[in-house]
């Protein structure tokens, strides 16, 4: 299809179970979690399939997990002749969409992933931060929220008209609940997170993570991929490998990243991993946007049938 888009979720669509449905009835799917298992030495499809959620959430686990059933999503969807015309991932997600792209092999992405989480652990584990959810508030007003307080807090995700994340300094962030409400947010939610992801509180993992990704061989998109530090596309392995690495500090766009995509033809989005988040979320910035999720067999089916592949 000309006007489809694969989109990947980042941390926190995690749960038990996840992958299990497609690893069962696919043999695509449980390759995946067979390759995973076999580069990391240790059983993480066991993990997604049965937890405890409690080891499934930390970071160094999730973001491993949300990869892996993203890409054996991904690989079941290619198995029916679903190709996309663009690719995009929240945060965690842009791994899975430079798979898609060809960008890098499911080897270098879990890998890279692996450094990734065990440094944006050890920097939340060094600080104190947190998120929360922003609803119902222009962003602008969030922003000056944010300026007129001292230290570090700033709009960690711009993921759709009245929804951002704010990321920051524990005790920043309790300040600035007060101050959402009475300009006229909505809804301000604490989020169950470990630590200030997006933010400068990530300054070290970034560095470290910096110095790993240089060793890593990235290729040109074979399928357009839009980058979130820019909302904007990456078009050489050199740019997209910069922008990753910027990731780890620098804000979501995925507002605009939505409407970069459909301003050039996309109406069509397939989430491809655990959960629905991003399907709402493409909903809330164009409702004429049409979306299915690929995470299981109730759900392949749906996409198959909505997008007259069956």
């Amino acid at each position: 299809m000309t006007d489809l888009a694969f989109v990947f979720p980042g941390q926190g669509a995690q749960k038990v179970g996840m992958g299990f449905d497609l690893s069962s009835n696919f043999a695509e799917a449980n390759a995946v979690f067979e390759e995973a298992n076999s580069i990391l030495n240790w059983d993480l499809s066991n993990l997604c399939f049965n937890g405890p959620i409690e080891d499934l959430t930390r970071t160094e686990n999730t973001q491993l997990a949300i990869l892996t059933c993203s890409v054996a999503s991904l690989r079941v969807v290619q198995s029916f002749g679903i190709s996309a015309k663009i690719v995009a991932g929240h945060s965690l997600g842009e791994y899975a969409a430079l798979i898609a792209a060809e960008v890098v092999d499911f080897d270098s992405a879990l890998r890279l992933v692996q450094f990734r989480s065990k440094f944006m652990a050890e920097s939340a584990a060094q600080t104190s931060g947190g998120m929360v959810a922003v609803i119902g508030l222009e962003d602008n007003k969030i922003e000056r929220i944010c300026d007129q307080i001292d230290g570090v807090i700033s709009i960690a995700n711009f993921n759709s008209p009245g929804q951002c994340i704010v990321s920051g300094e524990t005790i920043l962030l309790e300040k600035s609940i007060p101050l959402a409400k009475s300009a006229g947010a909505k809804r301000v939610i604490p989020l169950p997170v470990s630590g200030a992801f997006h933010s400068d509180l990530m300054m070290s993992a970034q560095k470290q993570f910096g110095s790993v990704i240089c060793d890593y061989v990235f290729d040109e998109p074979k399928i357009d991929f839009v980058a979130n530090v820019t909302g904007d596309f990456a078009k050489t392995g050199e740019k997209i490998k910069k922008l990753l690495v910027q990731q780890i500090t620098n804000p979501v766009l995925w507002e605009k990243s939505v409407q970069l995509m459909k301003g050039d033809g996309i109406s069509h989005f397939i989430e491809l991993g655990p959960g629905s988040v991003l399907s709402g979320l493409v909903r809330r910035i164009g409702n004429d946007s049409i979306c299915f999720n690929v995470e299981d067999m109730k759900s392949l089916e749906r996409t198959l049938n909505g997008t007259n592949t069956v």
